[in-house]
């Protein structure tokens, strides 16, 4: 028998009615929409800076607001999506920042794609901040269903079009009247949604390339040999190798007045001056620091350079560290900032250097201690070692002396020599703290001769870049910042030094070629010790001849991408 009865619609839950209701009680959801968007941009105006960046950023966030509207045609449910997105930019930059020093990148979508293990890492360290970045997307993800079945799609895709332009044309002209993005702006704790923005020119560079290394499709070469053994026919002299901060010769500049006596600081053990290409000005050490531990070049990285800390742990099996560890070295470093600065202690244990011992660990009063502290804290360590060890020693020494600020005077008790008359102050400054360096690396090489009167060192100490004390030599006006200083791959202000010393032990005369591009400083400290050289090595030495000390800059270039090659398809080396 058919039932007549009039049917009634099923009863839908009373929670989805009665938000149903509210969405559709606020005159076809704009004034919502209005709030959310309302709240987005009072975040940008309290987070994102002014002027063109903070226009940049909203134009680039409505822009995507636009092209969902035009996807859906409807605003509420499209304006929640875009406020989401940024929740979960701000919410995953706040983790990674406080792991990490470091915020999202997009190319962190590809990188760090949710796996069971990033899942497990993540609730162990970050609990609080994972639960609620899940209950907000669970929120998120509630509001918008709600919100796609209450609202009516009655935006015309014409109208979304046109809107998308318009954002589309701001956001370009904004970019283009915006400062470029600061290389130290990844590791401050605001600005996340911009510097996301700005960071998927490279990202998508690098996965259009289809990894992050610059390399030839294949080489012709012969294979190189992965992990050689290294077998020396005695113990190889123990080596030490500093890091000077924001240290170049003075002699650099023939119109700078200082007191000549420096110049011996830069000599190495046979007189000689190196000069030292590095590829980086006034800043980021990191990027100094990756090119001598691994013998690469990070301008092949392309616009990723920045962040090869992070993205190459457990990709190389090819450094200066792994190569001594196959010698039979114990490597060690000695770090002034702490282990979890730009990933610091993963990415070098992860290339051989077992104990790192950063500011923390070396009870340091300031962020900037002289020189000797650290020196003093590596000779500790030295006493113990030998004391029970007969593995040779590998000490990896950061210094901190010279670096930024030069508008104050350090050790002002110190009665030692600046800059002639004249000299503008903050070279002044600076002058009197590479004198400092000096006397402590001098005191550094006495306490290895009166303590260790049985063991061989080689020193090898290098400066890592220029400071910005430099700027005015440079031709740039004294007022400009390190990071707006742009300069042609051979100027000066690429130029730094590095010397070469003996404890002890005499080294191998250095063949380095004059500039020497930094990424091959590893292959030759392997032979002034007077290690076996590793195939790649040996190639690096070679490449050096025939590019004429530079890297990068190869005038035969394809040499360098097949070298490249080589290493990836020997294991050396995982790029992707």
């Amino acid at each position: 028998m058919i039932d007549s009865r009039p049917q009634t619609p099923t009863a839908r839950p009373a929670a989805s009615q009665a938000f149903g209701g509210f969405f559709r009680s606020l005159r076809k959801t704009r004034a919502l929409s209005f709030v959310i968007a309302a709240g987005v941009a009072a975040y940008f105006v309290w987070s994102e800076g002014s002027g063109a960046n903070f226009i940049s950023t909203s134009a680039i966030t409505l822009a995507v607001c636009a092209a969902l509207v035009f996807c859906t045609r409807r605003l509420l449910f499209s304006t929640l999506l875009v406020a989401a997105m940024v929740a979960l930019i701000v919410g995953g930059s706040t983790i990674k920042r406080s792991g990490e020093r470091m915020v999202v990148h997009a190319y962190d979508l590809y990188f760090y794609f949710p796996t069971w293990t990033l899942i497990e890492s993540l609730w162990a360290s970050h609990r609080a901040f994972l639960i609620g970045l899940v209950l907000a997307l669970i929120v998120t993800i509630a509001l918008a269903a709600m919100s796609w079945r209450s609202e009516k799609p009655d935006v015309t895709r014409r109208f979304a079009a046109a809107a998308f332009a318009v954002f589309a044309i701001v956001a370009t002209l904004a970019a283009h009247e915006r400062i470029e993005r600061r290389h130290t702006q990844f590791y401050w704790d605001d600005l996340f949604v911009s510097s996301f923005y700005s960071s998927w020119g490279e990202a998508l560079q690098a996965l259009w390339r289809g990894q992050l290394l610059e390399a030839a499709s294949f080489s012709s070469a012969p294979p190189l040999a992965a992990n050689s053994v290294c077998a020396p026919a005695q113990k190889p002299p123990n080596i030490i190798l500093i890091h000077e901060e924001s240290v170049v010769p003075p002699s650099l500049f023939p119109q700078l007045a200082y007191d000549k006596r420096l110049d011996g600081f830069f000599k190495s053990f046979d007189g000689a001056n190196h000069k030292l290409r590095v590829e980086t000005y006034g800043g980021a050490s990191w990027l100094t620091e990756f090119s001598v531990m691994t013998g690469l070049s990070t301008r092949s990285f392309g616009g990723m350079k920045q962040f090869l800390q992070t993205y190459m742990v457990q990709r190389l099996k090819d450094t200066l560290p792994q190569a001594l560890e196959r010698c039979g070295y114990r490597n060690v470093l000695f770090y002034p900032m702490l282990k979890s600065f730009i990933s610091t202690a993963p990415f070098y244990t992860s290339i051989g250097i077992r104990e790192i011992f950063d500011a923390k660990d070396q009870k340091a009063p300031t962020a900037s201690e002289r020189d000797r502290f650290y020196f003093a804290n590596a000779l500790a360590d030295m006493q113990t070692h030998f004391a029970s060890s007969k593995a040779p020693l590998f000490t990896f020494v950061e210094t901190m002396v010279t670096h930024w600020p030069y508008d104050i005077t350090y050790a002002p008790n110190e009665n030692v020599p600046g800059g002639g008359p004249g000299t503008n102050p903050e070279m002044h400054e600076y002058l009197r703290r590479i004198w400092l360096a000096k006397t402590d690396y001098e005191d550094l090489l006495t306490q290895l001769r009166t303590r260790f009167p049985t063991e061989r060192f080689l020193i090898v100490h290098y400066g890592d870049h220029h400071p910005v004390a430099t700027r005015t030599l440079l031709g740039f006006p004294e007022d400009a910042e390190a990071e707006d200083i742009t300069l042609p791959a051979n100027s000066p202000g690429y130029l730094t030094y590095f010397a070469v010393d003996g404890v002890n032990f005499r080294p191998q005369t250095s063949p380095a070629i004059d500039p020497t591009d930094v990424a091959y400083l590893s292959s030759l400290i392997l032979y002034s010790a007077g290690l076996p050289l590793p195939d790649s090595y040996t190639e690096r030495l070679r490449l050096m001849r025939v590019c004429g000390g530079k890297y990068y800059d190869c005038p035969d270039r394809d040499q360098i991408l097949g070298f490249h090659r080589r290493l990836i398809d020997a294991g050396l080396l995982n790029p992707r």
